[in-house]
């Protein structure tokens, strides 16, 4: 199936589901050391859609598998966002979907926040966010229903995109939000432990650049200011268009977490683009002059060049082309000087660590690895190890594609690999989809556990581990 049909995200293994499941899973292996719950947002519409469907369309639903210590439930529900309620009121759609002409006539606005992106879990709860920045929504870890609208960014409801950081340290949760029809194109805020607003800065950008993440360290924020742009011009005649500009150094802007945005520092380094990132962390050089190093997936050309049919093995999304490769970028806040350098030539993306080592020096990061098909899918994950640079490598089997993986950490864990990485693995053939857990430390690619869902879950976006041993 071309990546590029007007289906190709919405069927087979991204084909939506509209039931809600409450279901105990059988164990198959031995019963994984942990409480808490593994959770995926997925795109799923919940009306077929009225013209052309883009993969990011879809209403937000979330997978969850809890496990409480004896048993494993599956549950899955809808986030149940204001778009949600109302296009279930009127039986219809009523938005369009970002392929489609934008209708700013739309008494609704012009976009549907859907929350169908990201899962981060802060304060007791999961919020679901939106890749294009809206509301959050608190999703309860046990249950994965919806709670409502979250409160954690103040009474004037700021908008969050997808991809906000926690702070294991403080347990502040760092967020951006970005405009992509007017300035500001770039905002950020600090959400403390107990979700009350406690800082925000506006971001000098020229232009509504694709923002989709950041990185913290323990003092620091990275914006990226990429050069793959929203058109104004385009926007203005009511067409989403995006423009990749090989001439334009790619921008990273450092900045203290809590400070001015007129006081980012800002680096340049050679085009490219970068969906995600894995940690960032401080070191010292030789004078003294604080170092920040951040690992991400960096994609040289985001926007193809040639027609697909050139390179099949080289998956896109409609107008992207997604070849990502582990990067090391070093930012040197004495001297102004950055580097960067490839640490692998294998495609992976969705790249995961153990969250509680975030901002500190991590030794291991999980990435899924890229499969050689025309659409995005996950065939196995990698585990590399920053340290020694050696890299580990699980392959899911024939026609079995995984989702975003995440580390569980094992009751009691004392190091940053004593756990499992977590993920659904689903078989293209026969139409199942499994929940693997899988030794962090051996990377065995024989499951410590499993369980056999009572659905296919469709291929969806980020994942998140909700640890809940602590009550």
């Amino acid at each position: 199936m071309a990546a590029n049909s007007l289906f190709a995200y919405i069927e087979g293994l991204y084909a939506p589901v509209h039931d809600e499941l409450d279901v105990c899973l059988k164990l198959k292996g031995d019963r994984p050391e942990v409480i808490g719950s593994y959770a995926q947002n997925n795109p799923n519409p919940q009306f077929k859609p009225d013209g052309l469907y883009h993969w990011f369309d879809g209403d937000g639903m979330i997978h969850g598998v809890y496990f409480d210590g004896h048993e494993a439930r599956y549950r899955n529900r809808y986030v149940m966002t204001d778009g949600f309620r109302l296009e279930a009121a009127a039986k219809k759609n009523l938005w369009r979907g970002i392929l489609e002409p934008i209708d700013f006539e739309n008494p609704h606005g012009p976009d549907k926040d859907t929350a169908n992106t990201d899962l981060i879990f802060h304060n007791g709860q999961l919020l679901a966010t939106w890749w294009l920045s809206g509301q959050p929504y608190t999703i309860d870890p046990r249950t994965f229903e919806t709670i409502g609208v979250s409160e954690i960014n103040g009474p004037t409801k700021e908008k969050i995109a997808a991809h906000p950081k926690r702070d294991p340290n403080t347990g502040e949760l760092i967020c951006f939000s970005y405009n992509p029809y007017s300035p500001p194109y770039l905002q950020s805020c600090v959400i403390s432990a107990d979700g009350t607003l406690t800082h925000h800065a506006t971001i000098d950008c020229p232009e509504p650049s694709l923002f989709h993440d950041i990185a913290i360290s323990q003092n620091f924020t990275i914006f990226m200011d990429l050069p793959m742009v929203w058109d104004p011009k385009a926007i203005a005649q009511g067409r989403r268009k995006v423009r990749f500009h090989r001439d334009r150094p790619a921008r990273f802007g450092v900045m203290k977490r809590h400070g001015d945005g007129s006081q980012i520092q800002w680096f340049e380094r050679p085009a490219c683009y970068i969906y995600h990132t894995v940690n960032a962390w401080e070191e010292e050089d030789a004078a003294g002059n604080t170092v920040l190093v951040m690992i991400a997936c960096r994609i040289e050309n985001p926007l193809p060049s040639t027609v697909h049919d050139t390179e099949l093995h080289i998956p896109r999304l409609f107008f992207l082309r997604l070849e990502p490769y582990v990067t090391e970028f070093r930012f040197n806040l004495g001297t102004g000087q950055s580097s960067e350098r490839q640490l692998d030539d294998t495609p992976t993306e969705f790249p995961r660590m153990n969250d509680t080592y975030l901002t500190s020096r991590s030794r291991y990061a999980y990435h899924p690895r890229i499969a050689k098909e025309p659409t995005l899918l996950f065939d196995g994950c990698v585990r590399y190890d920053f340290e020694t640079g050696e890299k580990s490598v699980i392959s899911y089997g024939p026609d079995c594609f995984g989702s975003e993986t995440v580390f569980a950490p094992r009751i009691g864990s004392q190091s940053e690999n004593d756990g499992y990485v977590v993920m659904y693995v689903s078989n293209r053939r026969e139409d199942w989809t499994d929940l693997r857990f899988y030794d962090a430390q051996t990377m065995s690619e024989q499951p410590v556990s499993s369980f056999r869902l009572p659905r296919r879950v469709p291929i969806g976006f980020h994942a998140e581990w909700a640890d809940l041993s602590q009550g």
